[in-house]
């Protein structure tokens, strides 16, 4: 008999039951659609308030903001809640309590259902964005955003309730995905808007940089955090970043070169008339770097599939028929009328202030 005999092999660890928020679309589904069918997983359960599309999966309808979730993930080891709602179009106040509400009952939920770990996913922009960046910012990088009443303040107050929650459930592993610019089907974010203008506002002195994450490579960070190979904060995003010169050959796009008093005085102006969907400070993310270092992935053999390149040209196909001015849908016919030349975003907001002026007055 030769020495290897005797020696023991150890078993492989029994495969974890998944569990899915918002899985009847968006990411959700993406993410559920990935995972079905994977051998890496005992079993997948789908969570949304309507049954979805995807098949092989064990449907669960209910809202996942309820206290009874508790009860229905007391059979899950991993819970990836993507049910969440950063539409920019939507009430800002309703938007934050759905969010708030939603992670606050998954953590607590989980923690009470003894779920082994948590997946959410939050964004790159709470590092924030500032000309002095570090390019690329290490994963460790202080949180130095602005709170605002936008998706980024969204992302912070979910950051904080997962602090507060490893604070009270010990036991509880939260790991948390921070995706640069994230680029896909149906993504609709301030970064995608601002690749719908007729011209890429910048502002004097800055030296934006480009980082994107397709929701592909989103997908599969995802996946390998549900299955333990990455934990605590993960930032996920294409290897690299474009620099300014590159994006505007690539798109095809010309720069708009303002001031910046000029650009975020304006922006806040614009929002506080409610003619804009962000607030001032998201312009920071389209005029200033925030390209993020994914080491974690790196270390754990994950490769992104899809390079800043070949995403900013997705997104450049996927704005087709679609016009913007600092963040503001517009129909075609405005488009037309504001698009006169290179000062095309000067026209377009001076318009939107002067007709809410107006307005007022009435």
């Amino acid at each position: 008999m030769q020495s290897e005999d005797l020696v023991p092999t150890s078993k492989r660890p029994r495969p974890p039951v998944v569990a899915v928020t918002g899985a009847a679309s968006g990411l959700g589904r993406e993410f559920l659609s990935r995972v079905a069918s994977s051998a890496d997983f005992r079993r997948v359960v789908a969570i949304d308030d309507h049954r979805g599309d995807v098949a092989d999966v064990t449907w669960r309808v209910l809202d996942v903001r309820d206290p009874l979730l508790a009860n229905r993930i007391s059979d899950v080891d991993v819970l990836v809640h993507l049910a969440s709602d950063f539409a920019l179009d939507a009430d800002p106040a309703e938007r934050r309590a759905y969010n708030l509400r939603a992670s606050q009952t998954v953590l607590t939920a989980s923690a009470a259902a003894r779920v082994r770990r948590v997946v959410l996913v939050t964004s790159a922009m709470v590092y924030g964005a500032a000309p002095d960046n570090a390019v690329p910012l290490p994963e460790d990088s202080p949180v130095a955003a602005e709170p605002d009443s936008g998706v980024v303040g969204d992302h912070l107050e979910i950051e904080a309730l997962v602090r507060r929650s490893l604070r009270s459930h010990p036991g509880l592993e939260v790991t948390v995905l921070r995706p640069a610019a994230v680029v896909g089907p149906e993504v609709d974010t301030v970064i995608t808007r601002h690749f719908e203008a007729p011209r890429l506002l910048t502002v004097k002195g800055s030296a934006p940089r480009w980082q994107f994450c397709h929701v592909d490579d989103l997908v599969s960070a995802l996946e390998l955090a549900a299955l333990g190979q990455v934990s605590g904060v993960v930032t996920v995003g294409s290897d690299g970043w474009l620099e300014m010169d590159q994006v505007e050959e690539l798109s095809g796009l010309r720069r708009f070169e303002l001031p910046a008093g000029v650009t975020f005085g304006t922006a806040q102006r614009l929002h506080r008339l409610g003619m804009t969907p962000a607030p001032a400070t998201d312009l920071h993310y389209v005029v200033y770097p925030w390209v993020v270092d994914c080491a974690s992935l790196r270390a754990a053999g994950w490769k992104p599939a899809w390079t800043n390149e070949a995403a900013l040209r997705q997104l450049m196909e996927l704005r087709e028929g679609r016009h913007a001015v600092v963040g503001r849908r517009l129909s075609s016919k405005d488009a037309t009328i504001t698009a006169a030349g290179a000062t095309v975003a000067v026209i377009g907001t001076a318009a939107i202030v002067r007709a809410a002026r107006r307005k007022r007055r009435a």
